[in-house]
């Protein structure tokens, strides 16, 4: 597959970039914003430590492509996007986003990020399907993947545990025909 890796990307409000060393501090608070994370896993710490080799890990695995999303106006780090556990037969992967900056959220740019990552995705990885899980109470992120041409393809219910509550898991895919941008 493609390595996207020193690509950026362009929209209209926003690029995704390269995450670069100077990033690793924006990232590690969104991580430890436990309000944040809930909203799409289950809350625990991570360490400096933890995080910096999360860091280094991700940006050599090749089943990963990793994003910084910045304002094209500032060039400010308000998000980063995936798509990971690519498979080269299956031509499939999954998309992750985080808009980590709360006053970038409700302003179409979550919705722009997702967008050119699909476009990366089905033109220059050459993949058939991207798919998303997302937490049923999330409706933003719901709105946000239908939006972008995400179908609800399933639901696994009571499938997370989170803050003490189980928690049904919406399946969402998008498959290559299907895209607006190809």
């Amino acid at each position: 597959m493609a390595d996207g890796r020193s690509r950026t990307l362009r929209g209209s409000s926003v690029a995704l970039a390269p995450l670069v060393d100077a990033d690793l501090p924006r990232l590690f608070a969104w991580i430890n914003d436990r309000e944040e994370v809930l909203t799409n896993a289950a809350y625990r710490p991570v360490s400096e430590t933890d995080h910096r080799a999360w860091f280094e890990s991700i940006r050599q695995r090749s089943d990963v492509v990793i994003f910084g999303i910045r304002t094209l106006v500032t060039d400010a780090l308000v998000g980063s996007c995936q798509l990971h556990s690519m498979h080269p037969v299956h031509r499939i992967a999954e998309l992750q986003i985080r808009l980590g900056e709360k006053d970038a959220r409700g302003k179409g740019w979550g919705s722009e990020a997702v967008r050119l990552l699909l476009d990366f995705a089905f033109r220059d990885l050459n993949l058939e399907r991207v798919f998303v899980q997302v937490f049923a109470t999330n409706v933003a992120a719901i709105r946000v993947y239908e939006k972008t041409g995400f179908s609800r393809e399933g639901v696994l219910r009571k499938a997370a545990h989170i803050d003490g509550e189980r928690v049904d898991v919406v399946m969402m895919g998008i498959l290559r025909e299907e895209h607006a941008g190809i």
